[in-house]
């Protein structure tokens, strides 16, 4: 049973800061790689950020040189740093453990961006 939590989701005003992290737990064996999503109202969910079991990352467009992720492999956690946040921003983010074959999400926290 793999297990997937995120948290440190919250409200905060234009142009500032939130550090999301997610936890994994549960029997993965192989090296996965650890996405966050976002899913903000009326709209599809997207991919913000990837990092993969090397470090590698990539992200969208979108959230280039202001949202940072990183990975804790000892502790099997995955941060995302949010600067510079903008009311576009605003949605619930989710993150997913993926192996080739199969993924696993969170529930999902709400970030909101609004003065």
């Amino acid at each position: 049973q793999v297990r997937v939590v995120e948290s440190g989701g919250g409200l905060v005003q234009p142009g500032g800061s939130l550090r999301l992290s997610c936890a994994v737990s549960g029997s993965i064996t192989m090296p996965y790689s650890v996405g966050w999503y976002r899913q903000a109202p009326g709209k599809q969910r997207e991919l913000a950020a990837r990092i993969n079991s090397s470090g590698s990352t990539n992200y969208a467009d979108s959230v280039k040189a202001r949202f940072t992720i990183s990975r804790d492999n000892a502790k099997n956690t995955v941060d995302l740093q949010m600067n510079s946040l903008k009311p576009e921003d605003t949605a619930v983010y989710f993150c997913k453990a993926e192996l080739p074959y199969r993924a696993w999400w969170g529930q999902g926290t709400q970030v909101t961006v609004s003065s």
